[in-house]
């Protein structure tokens, strides 16, 4: 499901495996466990007179970073989508209030939900030579949740590149991404794409930000987005069996 890793102050969380690291609650259950654990431990070797500095980097195996949803696995009873929602919703609260600094590193695909996994970071790193960020919903019938579209329009400025991912169903390319202010650089490959990111997240904890301040101070930019997690969307309109989310 996926590793986590201790590089000196830097967490490297990795969706392990060749396959499309699509999002059950399996999977979501691991990275939720990954983040507490990563939360804990930050927290236990800080104090208010001495705050510890660290990082958060999240990478995937293969030819994905996620392609969205599981949802062959959900197709037979409505309850299981619901249940996919909350716990993605759940990682996502974690993802924001973790107390330090984040960074996606792409290496793949990544489709719908796997798209709002990565734009829960800080900041989004991805590889240029291969993979598409796309936002599945419309190509598929499906009404995009709109605590999806809460985090979109916090990270995502410019209305049009939000008109171009989410009503456009836009396949963009790394290069793409970056000119319309989607995500933060392309690199020439995977391997690049998670040096570059290790590099940054290095130079952030030299930084020596108090992980709570820094915690404390994105909840507050994210604030529109952690009042729409509460929301338990039910998505109507699934056309297409095992398609993307």
């Amino acid at each position: 499901m996926c590793s986590l890793e201790k590089r000196g102050s830097l967490y490297v969380l990795t969706l392990v495996g060749p396959g499309e690291h699509r999002l059950n609650p399996a999977l979501l259950d691991a990275i939720h466990s990954a983040l507490r654990r990563v939360k804990a431990e930050s927290t236990s070797s800080s104090s208010l007179s001495s705050p510890s500095s660290s990082a958060l980097i999240t990478t995937a195996e293969g030819k994905f970073f996620s392609n969205g949803y599981d949802l062959a696995w959900a197709q037979s009873k409505p309850s299981q989508f619901k249940l996919m929602s909350l716990k993605l919703r759940s990682v996502v609260a974690e993802f924001i209030s973790l107390p330090m600094p984040t960074i996606a590193a792409i290496t793949g695909h990544t489709s719908a939900a796997g798209v709002i996994l990565a734009l829960s970071h800080d900041y989004v790193l991805m590889r240029r030579d291969r993979g598409f960020l796309y936002m599945s919903e419309v190509d598929i019938g499906l009404k995009i949740p709109a605590w999806f579209m809460g985090l979109i329009g916090c990270k995502v400025r410019e209305p049009a590149a939000r008109r171009e991912l989410v009503l456009r169903a836009a396949k963009l390319t790394a290069k793409e991404a970056v000119e319309k202010g989607i995500i933060d650089s392309a690199h020439d490959s995977a391997e690049e794409t998670l040096k570059a990111a290790v590099a940054f997240g290095e130079e952030l904890v030299m930084r020596k930000w108090d992980g709570h301040v820094y915690a404390q101070n994105r909840m507050v930019v994210l604030r529109e987005v952690l009042d729409k997690l509460g929301s338990d969307e039910t998505v109507d309109g699934l056309t297409t069996t095992g398609s993307k989310l």
